[in-house]
């Protein structure tokens, strides 16, 4: 990371990466072959990308005893960016989420999900080609942050005391058997989330900026998170930005009576638009008006809900990519965004496209947008000729069905 703020990145960078446990090592070779063959194509072999590889997940616990091996953690900090396929984590107790120990590790505080649609997808919309937004979902806070007590422990008799008797509550229905959990939400954490949303907006010349959230209910965590956000908007890129809170008072001072969708863009004079919704309407408008979206900026809680939702949209999360980044330190970390699917582990027969397009966003982020380019516009091809792998074979007439690795030479031969 430059001292301007700006990823400096050699001609043969040194990249840790994660082969993944159950499919992974499958979706692995197939995308590692299609990331070095659009860096060979773009830059005539004048870069290229030495892959590191690094244990966690079952792997490592077979081979070392442990998840994630100090070794690995300290492999993503010291070379900044990093890819991985899906890991691991056991349910109902043992180890926490691999992947919420590295973002809380880096403090990865965006996790970024871009959903688009890609001609041919097999899709359950009417018209999936409006679906095109950029989710920003806050990576560190919320509950997610993995502060729980379990009813009967000491500490959730300590912190029902604490609430009962200190705190005056009288909302526990069921104290005896209450489970507690805390959602903390702070003003810096929100500010650097929802800055980073609209500056993407202004570098990718994207028209809006929506803050989704359930400030409705929880008024001082979510609906702090709107405010702040509006705040950050207004203070901070004045001129750039133009708020619905804004138009609001300019309305209230006009006296008008009608908040219109036109003169609100009318009013904001070319200018990114900064606006809220509740997630649950939310939800409901990315399903009957998704073109009114651009980019969301939101908490980690909607976030995990809002980017499998619109992936949904656009084919699933078998092709949606993903990414969790600081963009203060440059630490960043690409991945898929399914699960492991041990039952088809070694088959050769899962959509690698989550991986290949989390290497898609990689290469972006690294400022190599020729060799990105080639593998989006490949995919997109071996998609709209129906070569496609089982899940999209499945859902398609008269495709043709490939395996894993067949599908990762298909996109290099549509380079």
């Amino acid at each position: 990371m430059g001292s301007n703020g700006k990823l400096e990145v050699p001609h043969h960078p040194i990249i840790p990466f994660i082969e993944g446990d159950g499919i992974g090592p499958d979706i692995w070779r197939a995308s590692v072959r299609v990331f070095d063959a659009a860096i060979e194509k773009a830059y005539f072999g004048e870069r290229k990308i030495h892959w590191l590889k690094v244990l966690a997940g079952e792997e490592s616990f077979r081979q070392t005893g442990e998840w994630m091996p100090e070794a690995t953690m300290q492999a993503f900090k010291d070379y900044l960016i990093a890819i991985k396929g899906p890991l691991t984590t056991p349910v109902g107790g043992g180890i926490r989420s691999l992947n919420v120990a590295l973002r809380q590790e880096l403090d990865l505080y965006v996790c970024l999900r871009p959903v688009k649609y890609f001609e041919g997808t097999p899709s359950p919309m009417w018209q999936p080609e409006k679906v095109n937004m950029v989710i920003f979902r806050e990576n560190t806070e919320d509950i997610y942050a993995g502060i729980e007590y379990m009813t009967g422990t000491p500490e959730a008799e300590k912190l029902k005391h604490f609430l009962v008797e200190e705190m005056g509550v009288k909302k526990l229905r069921f104290p005896d058997t209450t489970s507690f959990g805390i959602k903390p939400v702070s003003k810096e954490g929100s500010e650097r989330l929802i800055r980073s949303a609209i500056q993407y907006a202004l570098d990718n010349k994207l028209p809006s900026v929506t803050i989704v959230h359930k400030g409705n209910i929880m008024k001082f965590t979510e609906g702090a998170f709107k405010n702040w956000g509006y705040d950050l908007a207004e203070n901070e890129f004045a001129g750039e930005v133009y708020t619905w809170r804004q138009w609001e008072k300019t309305k209230e001072e006009s006296g008008e009576a009608v908040a219109n969708e036109e003169m609100r863009i009318s009013a904001m004079g070319g200018k990114v638009i900064i606006k809220d919704a509740i997630a649950d309407n939310f939800l409901q408008q990315a399903l009957l008006n998704p073109q009114d979206y651009s980019v969301i900026a939101t908490l980690n809680l909607n976030g995990d809900y809002i980017s499998d939702a619109l992936a949904a949209q656009v084919g699933g999360i078998g092709i949606a990519p993903g990414a969790n980044i600081n963009y203060l330190t440059g630490h960043a970390v690409f991945e898929a965004t399914h699960g492991t699917a041990p039952r088809f582990a070694n088959t050769n027969t899962m959509n690698p496209s989550s991986v290949i397009l989390s290497g898609v966003m990689m290469l972006e982020y690294m400022g190599w947008r020729d060799a990105a380019e080639l593998i989006t516009n490949a995919v997109g091809k071996t998609i709209r000729n129906k070569t496609v792998t089982i899940d999209f074979y499945n859902l398609m007439k008269e495709g043709t069905l490939l395996k894993t690795s067949e599908f990762g030479d298909e996109v290099v031969r549509n380079m």
